[in-house]
């Protein structure tokens, strides 16, 4: 008999709120990702947002401080969300995967992108917290994050920027991850960005048209 595919469904609490979740994530044993990582971390913002964005997993930073999106690439997300004329206060930040899942070298920890079986595992939170906020707009950042909502065959780079219909939001789309500006060719970098803070001042226009 197979043995069942690992899941965080039993470790959600009976009740669900934001609060609850951050409570109950602690003890989470839906994957073996737990084993290394600092300490879960779960999505940040009002539960009145509208728009809600999704990473794929915590960094180093996020880890060790226990927030989404406070690292390089979340200060870089926070400097495009004030171009785009988005305040990220308003605003409800998350990702697919609630643990870090990196390799040692030396003294650093290096990311590793989790695998499926660690994405549909950690599923019933990300579901959890949508189910709560129910937003207007989500907004993914990079592949796994867009694949874990539209499915494993969606690539960004040939649907980036469309906004459709979702059974969690009234409408939903894809963007790069920040990380993946920081990790482009110096000379590449500005056109990047230039293209994320597009992207999100599309997603803030179609909110105040409700187009």
């Amino acid at each position: 008999m197979r043995p069942a595919a690992p899941t965080a469904a039993p470790f959600l609490p009976h009740v669900l709120s934001l609060p609850a979740i951050l409570e109950a994530l602690p003890g989470c044993r839906g994957c073996s990702l737990y084993e290394h990582a600092s300490q879960a971390v779960g999505g940040e913002g009002p539960r009145s947002a509208s728009i809600v964005l999704i990473g794929e997993q915590p960094g180093d930073e996020e880890d060790r401080r226990g927030r989404p999106f406070v690292g390089p690439a979340g200060r870089l997300l926070d400097a495009a969300l004030e171009e785009s004329g988005i305040d990220r206060t308003t605003v409800f930040v998350t990702n697919a995967v609630k643990h870090f899942k990196f390799e040692e070298r030396g003294k650093r920890r290096i990311h590793k992108k989790p695998s499926l079986t660690e994405i549909r595992a950690c599923r019933p939170w990300l579901e959890a917290e949508l189910l709560i906020l129910k937003p207007k707009i989500l907004v993914c950042l990079g592949a796994t994050a867009a694949q874990t909502i539209f499915g494993a065959d969606y690539r960004v780079t040939k649907e980036r920027g469309r906004l459709v219909t979702h059974e969690w939001a009234e409408r939903a789309t894809a963007t790069i991850h920040p990380s993946a500006i920081l990790r482009a060719p110096h000379e590449d970098r500005n056109r990047e960005y230039r293209l994320f803070v597009d992207d999100l001042t599309a997603v803030r226009e179609a909110l105040e048209g409700g187009n």
